[in-house]
């Protein structure tokens, strides 16, 4: 079965989908049938790219087993119809926490309970919360599910982006107002914008400026240019004139430039 590149016959085949299952809650019993149907919208077939019950280790050294796992793709953890799914969240990423090699490990993690589903693009950090009701219409989410390009993601995406830009504009006119200007102004924001892009294009390891700025800052953020002065002189560095003896927050910030 060859992977459907028409949105229409898609649409169409998500709302058989909705028909048929709309009101199933047996996880036991239906589940994995469940999954068959839904990789099937997108002219998918299951069983020639996902297995079910895929054998991880835990962050605890315990094994589990991954309801439904297309390798580097996609993992899948479903409950029964009403459970809810903080439980199925916390299996699903720490899992992924587990999968160490990049051509494996999933860039979209899906939870269900059949009633609705939740989508998780790790990349981008974004996240659905879709009823299953509403699938035939936020279909394009899951448009990686037969190769396409996500174009309800890019729509979300620019979305950010527009946000982002007029955060960064805000941030400018906030430290200019604070006694900021010129070219010291101006080469703090690029270097944002460089850690920004380093993050996003895959330079910096998945959510390490994220993280340092989480971790290492004052939750008041009394510290916060200093934090990221000391990040961007490192950065400034060349790795062997970084020393031994660097801060252990700006080991992990630098790891990986």
């Amino acid at each position: 079965m060859a992977a459907l590149s028409n949105r229409k016959t898609i649409h169409g085949n998500a709302l058989t989908f909705v028909k048929e299952w709309g009101n199933e809650t047996r996880e036991e019993a239906e589940a994995k049938s469940f999954w068959d149907a839904f990789f099937a919208i997108f002219g998918v077939n299951r069983k020639s790219v996902a297995a079910f019950e895929h054998a991880v280790e835990r962050t605890d050294n315990t094994k589990g087993f991954i309801d439904l796992f297309w390798k580097g793709v996609l993992l899948v953890e479903h409950k029964s119809r009403g459970k809810s799914l903080d439980k199925a969240k916390s299996q699903a990423f720490d899992y992924v926490q587990q999968i160490k090699d990049q051509r494996v490990r999933p860039r979209y993690v899906l939870l269900s309970d059949f009633a609705r589903f939740k989508l998780y693009d790790l990349d981008r950090r974004l996240e659905h919360d879709i009823a299953i009701e509403d699938l035939p219409d936020k279909i394009e989410f899951f448009d990686f599910m037969a190769g396409l390009d996500n174009h309800g993601e890019s729509i979300q995406e620019y979305a950010l982006n527009i946000k982002a830009a007029e955060r960064l504009g805000k941030l400018h006119d906030a430290l200019q107002d604070a006694g900021c200007a010129g070219h010291e102004l101006e080469v703090f924001l690029v270097c944002i914008l460089f850690c920004l892009f380093a993050e996003d294009t895959g330079i910096f390891s998945r959510h390490q400026f994220y993280n340092y700025l989480e971790h290492f800052t004052a939750p008041d953020g009394s510290d916060t240019d200093s934090r990221l002065n000391k990040l961007f002189q490192t950065l400034d560095k060349p790795v062997q004139a970084r020393g031994k003896h660097l801060l252990a927050e700006l080991k992990v910030a630098v790891c990986c430039y």
